[in-house]
């Protein structure tokens, strides 16, 4: 099982700071994290952590190079429930985000259908949500079979965080050989589903793990909110059973990549060697 890092570590810091800082925490693997169309102010002058959609793939290959990192996964998490607009992203995007992981020799795009901001993608049904999903998505998974890309469906929305939701929305996608899941274990815990139950009722179509924790103040909020973008906790620390997930993820044969994402250098130092720890104990216990 691979350990990498989301390309967010480091407040007001440009791409080639935040891969050198994940280098230098001991981690080999990363995923590209915020992405945009065309080009913006803040990474021109080097305090946004974001690459563009449209770079050539050999500049953004290049500093992961320098860094001495892998790049494992390329997030491209979309409004996938509110109604398209020029400033939403959405599926042009995933597309386009499809086309550059090509490009860059990585395998994974993880997309999501979101928390909707509009009365118009709250007040959606279940059916509605479903269709919307569908819709976005179809051109993006034409592009992702045809360049070998696998497109994960991330835990991080009304739909995505209930094992039913995500079971009925993989039947209506089709394509399993294109359309897999990433399992957040924070996302998943706060929308108010078990994290390992979707190991045990997806097993081999989960094919990245985003690893976060969450600590009791989030309690009052479950069921209520969907994704959090990082844990503020190291893994270990918070009311999440993560071994149970480790043993789960093994079990059902999972030796693919994984990204922590949790805020603070501390914390991350800490989450990386308790989550190695796990790993290997779990690993000793089945060998034994």
């Amino acid at each position: 099982m691979k350990i990498g890092c989301f390309a967010l570590v480091r407040p007001f810091a440009a791409m080639a700071q935040q891969l050198s800082a994940i280098r230098e925490m001991g981690v080999e693997f990363a995923d590209l994290t915020d992405n945009h169309d065309g080009a913006t102010l803040g990474v021109e002058y080097g305090f946004v952590a974001s690459v563009s959609l449209d770079s050539h793939p050999a500049k953004i290959r290049k500093l992961a190079q320098d860094a001495g990192l892998t790049l494992t996964s390329f997030c491209a998490h979309a409004n996938l429930l509110d109604p398209p607009s020029p400033d939403v992203y959405g599926t042009f995007q995933i597309i386009k985000a499809i086309r550059l992981a090509r490009d860059l020799g990585i395998r994974h795009v993880i997309t999501t259908e979101g928390d909707p901001k509009t009365e118009f993608g709250r007040d959606l049904t279940p059916e509605q949500c479903l269709f919307a999903i569908r819709e976005k998505l179809y051109a993006p998974i034409q592009w992702a079979e045809e360049l070998g890309i696998e497109l994960l469906l991330e835990t991080h929305g009304p739909v995505t965080d209930c094992p039913d939701g995500m079971a009925t929305l993989l039947d209506a996608l089709g394509h399993e050989g294109t359309v897999g899941i990433c399992l957040d274990t924070g996302n998943s815990w706060l929308g108010g589903s078990e994290p390992v139950d979707y190991v045990r009722r997806f097993g081999k179509r989960i094919k990245h793990v985003h690893w976060k924790d969450m600590g009791p103040e989030w309690m009052l909020r479950r069921g209520q909110l969907f994704g959090s973008g990082m844990a503020t906790v190291a893994l270990g620390d918070g009311v999440i059973d993560l071994p149970a997930i480790v043993d789960a993820l093994l079990e059902a044969g999972f030796d693919g990549a994984t990204t922590l994402e949790v805020a603070g250098p501390e914390n991350m130092r800490r989450s990386l060697q308790t989550l190695r720890e796990w790993i290997a104990q779990v690993s000793y216990v089945r060998s034994s």
